[in-house]
């Protein structure tokens, strides 16, 4: 989607700026507890903690860090018992909002959360307001500049498995792929040299809302990025789709 790519790099280039490190760890080892709970502690044989724990290295967790939330999510360790939620709301302008929730406290959570929304222009809907709008989807972004080589990565991609590439960015590309094969096409644009910045199924949106106005998205803006802020949010999915001149003026 229009803007989805910029927007994606903003986000992730601000965050590394905020050195939100601590809270970032907190999100990985509550994921990384749920996983080893679900599908057991080895990740040669549970896919998703495998996928996890790849994620939390290339956030520099500490080994110390992953082993104990292994240690916790198989019942050798005790801990907080957090278990996964899906919250749906609407955001300012309308646009429809998809929170993916691991908590301990579930009627703490939906409160504050509940607040949130209400505080920044938005609201918090009910079990499947907005849900069937949005289908998973593994999303890579990689940085790359035009050329040869932008142009061989994307067939690489493309054989490789991947249904979609979003090439609206002059330094990004946006591929996507069915959630299975996530893992090969990452694998196979690595391979090329490419530089992954984020590869991780996401809930995508069928349609999207065009959001023109600066303020309204500014807001939405704001909306997410404080719901990522809070330590029970896991992701924040969106059909906001901003286009690029708005987001540099709020850049």
């Amino acid at each position: 989607m229009a803007g989805h790519s910029k927007w994606a790099n903003i986000k992730h280039r601000k965050a590394k700026a905020d050195d939100k490190r601590g809270r970032i760890f907190t999100k990985l080892g509550r994921e990384i507890i749920i996983a080893a709970r679900q599908g057991g502690g080895d990740p040669d044989s549970n896919p998703r903690l495998k996928a996890v724990i790849a994620k939390a290295k290339e956030a520099n967790m500490p080994n110390e860090n992953i082993q104990r939330a292994i240690a916790r999510g198989t019942g050798e360790l005790e801990g907080a018992a957090y278990e996964e939620m899906v919250y749906e709301g609407y955001g300012p302008g309308g646009v429809a909002m998809l929170l993916n929730i691991a908590t301990d406290n579930r009627n703490r959570t939906a409160s504050e959360i509940r607040y949130l929304f209400s505080r920044n222009g938005g609201s918090l809907g009910e079990s499947g307001c907005v849900a069937w709008m949005f289908n998973p989807m593994g999303v890579i972004l990689v940085d790359i500049a035009p050329g040869e080589a932008r142009e061989e990565l994307i067939l690489q991609a493309i054989e490789a498995g991947a249904d979609d590439v979003e090439d609206s960015d002059a330094d990004t590309l946006e591929i996507r792929t069915a959630p299975e094969n996530l893992e090969s096409v990452k694998n196979a644009i690595k391979e090329q040299g490419a530089i992954i910045t984020s590869a991780e199924v996401e809930m995508v949106p069928q349609t999207e809302i065009t959001v023109e106005e600066p303020e309204i998205a500014a807001k939405v803006m704001r909306l997410v990025e404080l719901l990522e802020d809070h330590d029970d949010v896991q992701a924040v999915y969106t059909n906001a789709d901003i286009p690029e001149e708005v987001l540099n003026q709020l850049a």
